[in-house]
């Protein structure tokens, strides 16, 4: 079994910065990729940022320049830096893991809980 948490979400003002934190823990044997995606009030959830195993990243154009997406492979952690925040950033924050675990050949997804981003004008 495997879970995934997210941290590091609040409350800050538009400039601002935070940042975000997957980990993941259980029967992991590697992490093949994750992904951040963020789900604001009556829209569809965004897929806004990825890092790979190999560690190529990728990101969204909406985010491009401000969020940097980067990992501590050590700790199976992922982490989602956020700077140059605006209000339309405020969603709820989700890191979704593609896990290789202990006694599986198959590759499996794994959802955290979510963390809620809120920035203010």
């Amino acid at each position: 079994q495997v879970q995934v948490v997210e941290s590091g979400g609040g409350l800050v003002q538009a400039g601002g910065s935070l940042r975000l934190s997957c980990a993941a823990s259980g029967s992991i044997v590697s992490i093949n990729r994750v992904d951040w995606y963020r789900q604001a009030p009556g829209k569809q959830r965004e897929l806004i940022a990825s890092i790979l195993r190999t560690g190529v990243t990728n990101s969204a154009g909406s985010v491009k320049g401000r969020f940097t997406i980067s990992r501590d492979s050590a700790k199976n952690t992922v982490y989602l830096q956020m700077n140059s925040l605006k209000p339309e950033d405020t969603a709820v924050y989700y890191c979704n893991a593609d896990v290789q675990e202990v006694g599986r050949v198959s590759l499996i997804d794994y959802w955290g809980q979510g963390t809620q981003v809120t920035v203010s004008s």
